[in-house]
């Protein structure tokens, strides 16, 4: 196991956010705001009652208005659109846990952002009790690629992110051994070589390592 640090340590981040007016914008170009059903004026208020916020602040819609599977074909790389692995049709399922809750509202805050590249090579089931020692929260899955939405540069080859926050969990009331993941496709297997380079929502399994994975994390979430 990656020996687990004894310390709180200091997260980095790609680059800054762009400002929370600036996302703002950027999910009304995109049309975000339609899919949740929230005015676009709506959406441009909440960012200035949030005002100036720290650069590693994201602005994110509620699951529930818009899920993942809507989300992910508006992400963009390289002129190839985002897209959802062919054996996870269940995308949509996987929740927020009650390591990642989110305000009951539909537009909130995500603060401290934060890819987790110390943790790659770690197990999602070795990462959760370490964020939640740092008082870190696991972001969802939906809370990820709004980010890659925002700051592109957020997934680069090599250094990409789990977002263990939401889970899917079976009949029985224990979770499916999946956890989302969002990472570059390499254009193989049932990806198919055109999605070569595309950006990539799939799954990991709990209890397995990836040397290009960290973990998608937060200090907390917020409305304003």
């Amino acid at each position: 196991m990656p020996e687990s640090p004894t310390t709180p340590t200091t997260p980095t981040t790609a680059n800054a956010l762009p400002t929370l007016a600036a996302q703002a914008e950027r999910l009304i170009e995109l049309g975000v705001h339609e899919m949740a059903g929230i005015l676009a004026d709506e959406l441009r208020a909440f960012a200035a009652r949030a005002g100036e916020a720290a650069n590693d602040t994201l602005l994110a819609v509620h699951p529930d208005r818009v899920p993942a599977s809507a989300l992910a074909p508006l992400l963009n790389r390289d002129g190839k659109p985002g897209f959802v692995v062919v054996d996870m049709p269940d995308v949509d399922d996987f929740r927020p846990t009650d390591s990642a809750v989110v305000p009951d509202a539909p537009l909130y805050l995500v603060t401290g952002i934060d890819r987790g590249d110390r943790m790659a090579n770690w197990s999602p089931e070795e990462a959760l009790p370490a964020l939640t020692k740092e008082e870190r929260t696991p972001l969802i899955l939906t809370e990820g690629i709004h980010w890659v939405l925002q700051q592109p540069e957020a997934l680069e080859r090599n250094r990409c992110f789990m977002t263990i926050g939401a889970r899917l969990r079976k009949p029985n009331g224990t979770f499916d051994a999946r956890t989302p993941a969002i990472w570059i496709s390499n254009g193989t297997g049932r990806d198919g070589r055109e999605r070569r380079n595309a950006p990539k929502v799939g799954w990991c399994w709990w209890g397995n390592r990836h040397t290009w994975l960290g973990f998608g994390s937060a200090t907390g979430r917020t409305t304003p």
